[in-house]
């Protein structure tokens, strides 16, 4: 039989003080229940921010505190102690990935939490056009917003190369679009995209072409939607266009398209194209050499490629621009003239 003494408190203690000892109890659960509604509000409130975006970019490795700290320093005005605690105590701290991110006005520290373990980053966008070149798509990468340069000091050849295709051309090989990425990439990166891109709309065009057709590969009806692509905007002239030079291509006309002349000159090109430009011979002169160019000389759209790989069924053999954005289509020398005449030549004035 055990005595009294065993007791952790004496009989007298606990009838003396058990209220006491149930009364602090409840304080301190209540104590308790106060602090954690207090901190629930708090990371439920809008973060005060010293301007309308606040960006960080957490590396990979930081602990939760140096990220913590990191955001105050960025322009979240509050105690990076504070934010720390609340990364801790949510049981996620440990989940926070690596990446650009960006709270604004109204953001909480819940939401600013959540976007970091849930890797939601900022995004910025870089639009590339139908038409344009690879160093006109180069100069647009070198300016857009957060992405890292990588190759600004890199040859055509070596970016090639990197991205898997030594040996081929850059130009024609990435796909225009709009292209988002997370700030901090790389312009590499979305050179990667783009190529895959274009890859992929390239192989499915090709796998819709017509039969029988002069082309003779893939490759083929890239170099000719990229003329295509520069020599009209209109859609509904395209098929028509790629139906001239699939006719001239077929009877070994030369294709006589002037953009090609241009690319040929490059650098030498004023923007005005002389009688000499088109007699100067150059890989890419389709004046002086017949057939296809030996590369693209443009980055070609969707609609381009499938207008390449599925001409128009025309008799057409010219075609010459109206001035309006659209062509007049002919099918012998004489109708072309005519039409030259009607929409390229000044009248002369009567003396």
């Amino acid at each position: 039989m055990k005595h009294s003494t065993d007791l952790p408190y004496p009989p007298r203690f606990v009838r003396q003080h058990g209220g006491v000892l149930t009364r602090l109890l409840t304080l301190l659960v209540m104590l308790a229940a106060l602090v954690a509604a207090a901190g629930w509000w708090w990371v439920s409130q809008p973060l005060a921010l010293n301007a309308p975006t606040v960006e960080f970019s957490v590396e990979a490795g930081s602990s939760p505190r140096a990220v913590a700290r990191g955001w105050s320093e960025a322009g979240v005005q509050t105690s990076p102690e504070l934010l720390y605690q609340w990364f801790r105590w949510s049981g996620q701290s440990r989940q926070i990935r690596a990446g650009s991110y960006e709270i604004q006005q109204g953001a909480s520290a819940r939401d600013l939490l959540r976007m970091m373990v849930q890797g939601d980053e900022s995004l910025a966008r870089v639009k590339l056009i139908e038409g344009w070149t690879f160093q006109r798509w180069r100069e647009e990468l070198a300016k857009a917003e957060g992405l890292q340069p990588t190759t600004r000091d890199w040859t055509p050849q070596q970016i090639m190369a990197e991205l898997g295709q030594p040996g081929v051309p850059a130009e024609g090989r990435f796909f225009p679009d709009t292209y988002a990425y997370a700030k901090g990439n790389t312009d590499l990166a979305v050179m990667r995209r783009a190529q895959h891109a274009m890859q992929k709309h390239l192989d499915a065009a090709w796998a819709q072409r017509n039969t029988p057709t002069p082309l003779k590969n893939a490759d083929e009806a890239l170099i000719l939607a990229s003329i295509v692509e520069k020599e009209t905007g209109q859609d509904a002239d395209r098929p028509l266009i790629a139906g001239v030079f699939a006719n001239r291509l077929r009877i070994g006309m030369p294709l006589q398209t002037d953009p090609t002349v241009i690319y040929g000159l490059g650098e030498r090109f004023d923007g005005n194209l002389r009688r000499s430009d088109l007699r100067t011979d150059t890989p890419f002169n389709t004046y002086t050499r017949r057939g296809l160019p030996p590369s693209p000389i443009a980055m070609p759209g969707k609609a381009a490629l499938m207008a390449a790989v599925r001409p128009a069924q025309t008799k057409a053999l010219y075609f010459v621009a109206r001035g309006d954005g659209s062509s007049a289509f002919s099918a012998t020398l004489d109708e072309h003239n005519r039409a030259v005449n009607q929409y390229q030549r000044t009248p002369r004035k009567n003396p």
